[in-house]
């Protein structure tokens, strides 16, 4: 049986290479059918209405020719799995690192980047967060201009090779997170608008008409494409784009709580934790409430108040939207309460923004980061902290990431200081669509007082091929430092408990102005976090405790610590002893 909900077309046609076209039969409903058996590798399309133009089909698994051209049948069954006792991981206790297919490796394929999994083991990484991977128009993307949901981008080895490469990260023991965009479609291939009322007309978002969630078969087209991923390709989570975009206010539910209703289902189902970030700007509660305390029940939500803080603190830069959290108390109130706008004034928002986190929410739910793929990709030139931030600033950085309060998460390169940077890029083979892209990447940092001519062609492949990891770095001498710090930090938290603890009342943090920079005391149960960001040894109490571990060496005077300049030391009690 094939099937396609058009309720726009007054005629819908199944066409065939070498077959005669298959008159489909409409419901009330709007949706079109015929009794048609397809085979693996079969390519069809549908022809809408008068028009004798070939469109692909919208819950497509595949499409060898692009976006503009035929379909693919693709059968999940036929697939021979090999991660049978695969149980999957809960997030809590774990480690994200998050990555793009068409970067992580020179090839740019999903069996490259299997070919590097035994690195992220050894790294401590237990939850590997892949960039959308859906297909888009061109050869290279970030993959939020995705058109087509339910296709694995062919340059990256489509649906097949994705289903090996979760299966190899299964028998590695790593999870897979999908990050996926329901928020908006990318401007080239979009041919939802001409099968029916997908998109919301004249309500839009930042990239575009925002996804028309009053229609029932549009909200199914979005949760049957989150069970697809989870079931169909084994996939342990996703990530949801720029939740904030999804706007569903006159809805009884929520699609956010349907979503999760049914993925929570699934997940009995299946006999395996499956996992639901959220991306929302709104500092609010509400995404990880249980729906029984009238939340929407997602596992958890980036905090990009930790991020800014983080940032503030390492580099100094208060331009934007990082200059609220240049205040002494943003790190500390971070680290302690979890968000820093929690109903208080956001200069960049002219406004009071966010809502506290309530004191029983664990915070493993609150996924924090000190570099992730916009951060450093919106930034005009896509430069990473290691491009301003000595080595042992890196480090500090990389002590604060992994002992946070929440689940930490890494963008790739980070753990050794990757100088690449990972800029904006684009493949549109429309020349207009190509040159508006460039114009507008200038003239929106321009109006934010950057030079333009920090800002890289979007569509000249020489900004994509610049953004690939340089794997022979993380071998040379302060990066291979860096990244042993990583690991040594990941078997830190395995081994501490107090670093995993979830508790709110388990924290307490607080900072002070040291010459030249500040000093901070993290606290985490029996963990102390000290971090120096002065320009003076500091000296302080380490009251019983012995040092965990330490960016730079640190001594011991008359008693007292004395953490270096541009150094953090963790101190807390002998763990040999427990």
């Amino acid at each position: 049986m094939i099937e396609v909900w058009a309720p726009r077309p007054e005629r819908v046609r199944l066409r065939r290479p070498d077959a005669a076209d298959v008159e489909l039969t409409r419901d009330a409903a709007g949706w079109w059918s015929a009794d048609v058996a397809l085979q693996p590798g079969d390519r069809y399309g549908f022809v809408l209405g008068d028009s004798d133009d070939v469109r692909p089909d919208p819950r497509s698994r595949r499409q060898p020719d692009g976006v503009h051209g035929l379909s693919a049948w693709d059968d999940p069954s036929e697939f021979a799995w090999t991660d049978h006792a695969w149980t999957g991981r809960p997030l809590a206790g774990g480690l994200i690192y998050e990555l793009h297919i068409g970067t992580f490796t020179s090839a740019g394929t999903l069996e490259a980047a299997a070919e590097r999994l035994d690195h992220l083991v050894e790294l401590g990484v237990t939850h590997i967060e892949l960039l959308p991977v859906n297909a888009f128009n061109g050869t290279h993307n970030w993959g939020y201009d995705g058109v087509l949901w339910y296709a694995v981008q062919e340059s990256y080895g489509g649906p097949d090779a994705y289903r090996r490469f979760v299966d190899a990260a299964h028998a590695a023991g790593l999870a897979v997170i999908q990050d996926v965009v329901y928020n908006h479609l990318g401007p080239s291939g979009n041919y939802l608008p001409e099968y029916g009322p997908y998109l919301r007309d004249g309500r839009r978002n930042t990239w575009g008409d925002s996804v028309n969630l009053d229609e029932d078969a549009v909200r199914e087209y979005i949760i049957g494409n989150a069970e697809m991923w989870l079931r169909d390709f084994h996939v342990d989570g996703l990530r949801l784009d720029a939740v904030h975009a999804l706007h569903d206010e006159d809805s009884p539910m929520h699609v956010l709580e349907e979503l999760g209703e049914r993925v929570d289902a699934l997940s009995t189902h299946l006999g395996r934790p499956l996992t639901l970030i959220a991306e929302s700007d709104m500092n609010d509660p509400v995404m990880i409430l249980p729906r029984e305390a009238g939340g929407y029940g997602m596992t958890a939500q980036w905090s990009d108040d930790w991020h800014h803080a983080v940032h503030v603190a390492l580099t100094g830069e208060t331009v934007g939207y990082y200059s609220d959290f240049d205040a002494l108390d943003a790190l500390p109130k971070a680290w302690n309460e979890g968000f820093f706008h929690d109903g208080t004034f956001s200069s960049f928002r002219g406004r009071e923004h966010g809502r506290p986190i309530p004191p029983e929410v664990p915070s493993w739910r609150l996924v924090t980061f000190a570099q992730d793929h916009d951060q450093i990709g919106n930034r005009a030139a896509g430069d990473r902290l290691s491009a301003t931030l000595s080595t042992d600033r890196l480090a500090v950085g990389a002590v604060l990431t992994l002992t946070a309060p929440g689940t930490p998460m890494l963008f790739m390169g980070e753990e050794w200081g990757a100088t690449t940077p990972w800029q904006f890029f684009t493949s549109h083979p429309e020349p207009e669509l190509a040159e508006a892209t460039a114009a507008g990447r200038k003239q929106e940092f321009a109006e934010m007082g950057w030079d333009e001519d920090l800002v890289p062609d979007p569509n000249d492949p020489a900004t994509f091929l610049r953004s690939k990891l340089d794997w022979t770095e993380a071998e040379e001498s302060d990066h291979a430092r860096l990244l042993a710090l990583y690991r040594d930090l990941a078997r830190l938290r395995r081994a501490a408990p107090d670093l995993t603890d979830p508790r709110f009342s388990a924290r307490g943090a607080g900072a002070t102005e040291g010459e030249g920079g500040r000093l901070y005391d993290l606290q985490r149960g029996r963990a102390r976090v000290l971090v120096n960001l002065s320009t003076q040894p500091w000296r302080i109490d380490p009251r019983d405790d012995v040092v965990w571990l330490e960016t730079l060496p640190s001594e011991r005077l008359d008693g007292l610590l004395v953490v270096p300049p541009d150094a953090a030391v963790i101190v807390g009690p002998d763990l040999s002893s427990t």
